[in-house]
């Protein structure tokens, strides 16, 4: 079989929709019978010109029916539709946009028949004096909860029940599948309207029913909560709820440490719905709250927003709104939020979550990629702290980029994995800092072989820190989630931002530069605020945490001589604080060793001095700095350069200032003058003087000589 063309695909489901249409007529023709009884026993003049007759409503039946419908005196389907519909399924290869809707939605037999009677007042006009007929309102043109009811329903008992399924709270109207048009003096008179962009999916195949969503249901999962450890406590909390017990749960835990799996696992186990709680305006906490009575749902709140976002008076009444409410909530966030009068009026308890440990983070990883090998598994979860549910999504991405990207077979999804996790883990805009994505690997980093070695064994002190401080037990001696803290000092262009870049390369992790410039502000309090952003914003993306110029946030503290110096001083006790709690690498990078807080100095792990490159470094940067393709004079003698005393960044701006030169006078190729005048720029630019003894032979060539 083969794809489908869109103009037969178009042609086969409006045919599938008008032959679904003939059970609603039929329903419809029930309908007008009712009403044409009730009516006939009513003493009325004449109303012809101001109402729908008798005769002209079941005139507008007949011709919408059609003169090949079968006859049939009931809304159940005759063989011969059945059998029609079979064919269009087979001529279609099952993709018949009303069949995928009903699938997508798991839609009962009611809801479909509800979107076709919707839809068909906007197929065909005829259909609004029907609806007008059967409403006794000229003015009311549109399908209605009453009306959905009246027709489908096969007796008043059966009306009954299937209003909720039609209400507002229903399936249909909170996938945003049926809208309601206009306001209405009572439910059952609310006016409803297929969706514009579901009616033209309908009828052309061109659109996705995955743009229909309830945006606050949340689909419980019984295996979530194994990615947080034990379930002993989760069993002692459902029991709780089950038995009424306890109506509310604070799970309380540091971001990643699973509050959405434990979320879904509780629902699972308790067998409720889960809805998450829109606490941003009155109007929508009013309209969550109700939601979650009438589905008997667990409402689940993350709770950081409102306590780090939200103003007092925003708390105070989502707190009295929560007291007065009856439905199972679960509070979740990183710090608790226990509004007295809640916990007065409701029966609170409270779970310390612990985000899983490396074991746990490995058998996340094995259930979500059983192929990979247990060294990848390792590996994953020693550098990513991700929920179950981000690791089914890395799982997800690595898989489709496997075969998108194999030609006739697909690419090991091994390959994948790292580009996946880094399309997963990074969230957030780069407001206070700057996302790197390593380029440059070990091979372009040119320092003495001890000091490389050391950069290059903080990549592996990051993968084996999850044995060290879980298994072997050595995080519960240290204070905070025990993540590297590492010192780069030396003078500038000397490689310090250049081996952070390598280190994250090794680690296959994005580094996230923070940018000074939008961090610090004049205003109380911002800078921490921005600062806190930066740091949540790493632990979110699981990237590596990279302060250039480190010296300026995290300077020496001072007597306070003025109201400023107080202020700056609560900024460098935020930052130790802050820098103790963060579970991931943070490098420093500063020109000003002295200038460092001693405070921080006692919590960096390591600190590594890169001094000015030595003359065999400095040989090896300036080959880097000429790549091969460049075309070089003869007369480039490289020993040479290498004796001036240039840094690694003020040998890559030589360079490049030469070849500019060398371009810019139409010369074939950079020769030993473009090289000795970018040299004299160079010095020129750190306030030096070269001088020809500085050059040797090739004094000659300065300006001047």
């Amino acid at each position: 079989m083969g794809d489908v063309d869109l103009p037969d695909l178009r042609a086969l489901a409006r045919r599938h929709l008008r032959l679904r249409l003939r059970s609603t007529n039929r329903a419809l023709a029930r309908a007008v019978a009712r009403q044409a009884a009730a009516q006939a026993r009513l003493a009325r003049p004449e109303l012809g010109a101001l109402c729908v007759t008798d005769d002209e409503v079941l005139s507008l039946l007949d011709g919408l029916q059609g003169e090949d419908a079968p006859e049939a005196d009931d809304i159940d389907r005759p063989e011969a539709e059945i059998a029609q519909e079979a064919t269009l399924r087979t001529l279609s290869f099952d993709r018949l946009p009303l069949d995928a809707v009903a699938r997508a939605f798991a839609l009962s037999a009611f809801e479909q028949a509800a979107l076709l009677l919707c839809a068909a007042g906007e197929i065909d006009r005829r259909y609004e004096r029907v609806f007008a007929y059967l409403h006794d309102d000229l003015d009311r043109r549109h399908a209605s909860v009453d009306l959905l009811c009246a027709v489908l329903g096969r007796d008043a008992d059966d009306a009954l029940a299937l209003r909720a399924e039609a209400g507002r709270f229903g399936r249909l109207r909170r996938a945003g599948l049926l809208l309601a048009d206009g306001a209405a003096h009572s439910e059952l008179r609310q006016a409803l309207r297929i969706a514009p962009a579901l009616l033209e999916w309908l009828l052309t195949g061109e659109g996705d029913p995955a743009g229909f969503v309830d945006a606050a249901e949340v689909a419980p999962r019984l295996g979530d909560a194994g990615s947080v450890g034990t379930p002993a406590w989760l069993d002692r909390v459902v029991g709780a709820l089950c038995a009424g017990q306890v109506s509310v749960v604070g799970l309380v835990g540091a971001r990643g440490a699973g509050h959405e799996d434990c979320a879904r696992a509780i629902a699972a186990r308790v067998g409720r719905p889960l809805r998450r709680l829109a606490a941003d305006t009155p109007a929508a906490l009013a309209d969550a709250l109700a939601a979650g009575t009438a589905l008997g749902a667990i409402l689940w709140l993350d709770v950081d927003a409102l306590t780090e976002d939200a103003d007092a008076r925003q708390r105070e009444v989502v707190a009295t709104r929560l007291a007065a409410h009856r439905a199972p909530l679960l509070l979740s966030g990183a710090h608790p939020w226990r509004p007295a009068g809640l916990l007065a009026a409701r029966a609170y308890a409270e779970v310390e979550l612990a985000a899983p440990d490396a074991q746990a983070r490995r058998a996340m990883w094995r259930a979500a990629l059983p192929d990979a090998s247990p060294q990848r598994h390792a590996d994953l979860a020693a550098r990513y702290r991700m929920s179950a549910l981000e690791v089914q999504a890395v799982a997800g991405v690595a898989r489709t980029a496997a075969r998108l990207r194999g030609d006739d077979r697909p690419l090991p999804v091994d390959d994948m994995l790292d580009e996946a996790c880094a399309t997963v883990s990074r969230k957030h805009s780069d407001h206070f800092a700057v996302f790197v994505q390593p380029r440059r690997g070990a091979v372009d980093l040119v320092l003495a072989p001890d000091l490389h070695g050391q950069v290059m064994e903080i990549a592996r002190f990051v993968r084996a820190l999850p044995q060290v401080s879980e298994t072997w037990r050595f995080g519960r001696t240290q204070t905070g989630c025990g993540g590297l803290k590492v010192l780069f000092a030396g003078e500038s262009g000397t490689g310090k931002t250049l081996a952070a870049e390598v280190v994250a390369g090794e680690l296959a992790l994005p580094m996230l530069r923070i940018d000074l410039s939008r961090i610090v502000s004049k205003w109380v309090g911002e800078t921490e605020k921005n600062l806190e952003a930066a740091f949540r914003e790493a632990e979110d993306s699981h990237a590596i945490l990279f302060f250039d110029e480190a010296d300026a946030l995290f300077g020496k503290r001072g007597e306070i001589g003025r109201g400023v110096d107080r202020y700056a001083n609560l900024e460098v006790s935020y930052l130790l604080q802050r820098l103790e709690d963060h579970p991931g690498l943070v490098i420093l990078a500063s020109n000003l060793r002295d200038q460092i807080d001693e405070a921080f100095v006692r919590r960096f792990h390591a600190i590594l001095h890169f001094p000015r490159p030595a003359g065999e470094e400095r040989a090896r940067l300036w080959r880097l700095a000429l790549p091969e393709q460049a075309p070089l004079d003869a007369d480039v003698d490289l020993a040479a350069l290498a004796r001036l005393d240039l840094t690694g960044a003020g040998i890559m701006g030589t360079a490049r200032t030469a070849a500019l030169l060398a371009a810019d006078e139409g010369a074939p190729a950079i020769g030993m003058r473009h090289l000795v005048h970018a040299a004299r720029r160079q010095f020129q630019r750190e306030a030096r003087l070269l001088t020809g003894n500085d050059l040797g032979l090739y004094a000659s060539m300065l300006p001047g000589n």
